[in-house]
């Protein structure tokens, strides 16, 4: 009797111990997924650092690499009489502003890939057709061969394999945003301005990057 008791006893705590492993095993991966999760949202790739820069906003002043400073902001390249992607970019674009338009460290820089007709009074005319505030959503113009640079070297939303000799034939289109942090590094992916889930990824990177803090 006291043997079929022991037995029980051994069966019961053999059970105790076999459920315990198995949640401990349950607990552990489901923090390991937490945390490697978290981790690899929180190490949003860096891609490239943001040049040097001055170019002319839509209002006539000087803005430069300096302004970005301390923001997190959202890149593009586009220009006002585009008939195709560039209205529906600027569409996700302006949900991408009304979502952050009223956090202090955010900021979305639009350029001109068509500074040749996109005047800064052009553009001035394009921003208040969106109906946003320029302080946190700029406008830029300059030199061609400086904007298309940028583009491609700093911000990596074109391929540096496109430039050609003559910058006359050189024409820039890309429907890629970039994303840099407050200290003018470009991180995580190159998002596509067409794509709704980009646009959602994009939105939950931009959470990410102002929680950070300035180096």
């Amino acid at each position: 009797m006291l043997m079929y008791i022991c037995n029980i006893m051994n069966k019961k705590k053999l059970l105790y111990y076999a459920a315990s492993f198995v949640v401990f095993i349950l607990i552990f991966w489901a923090a390991l997924y937490l945390f490697t999760d978290t981790f690899n949202q929180k190490r949003l790739k860096e891609r490239s650092i943001v040049r040097e820069f001055a170019f002319y906003k839509e209002d006539g002043s000087i803005f430069t690499n300096a302004n970005m400073q301390g923001k997190v902001c959202v890149v593009e390249y586009f220009f006002t009489t585009c008939p195709n992607i560039c209205p529906v970019m600027n569409n996700n674009m302006k949900k991408v502003y009304e979502a952050f338009k009223n956090e202090p460290d955010f900021l979305i820089v639009s350029h001109t890939c068509d500074p040749k007709r996109d005047s800064v009074a052009k553009l001035k005319k394009y921003a208040d057709s969106l109906g946003v505030d320029t302080k946190k959503w700029a406008f830029l113009t300059g030199r061609k061969d400086s904007l298309y640079n940028m583009a491609r070297v700093s911000y990596g939303i074109d391929d540096p394999h496109n430039i050609v000799k003559d910058i006359k034939d050189d024409f820039l289109h890309s429907q890629f945003f970039a994303l840099v942090d407050k200290n003018g590094s470009v991180r995580g992916q190159v998002y596509d301005g067409l794509k709704d889930k980009d646009i959602e990824k994009l939105k939950k990177d931009i959470k990410l990057l102002l929680k950070e803090k300035n180096k």
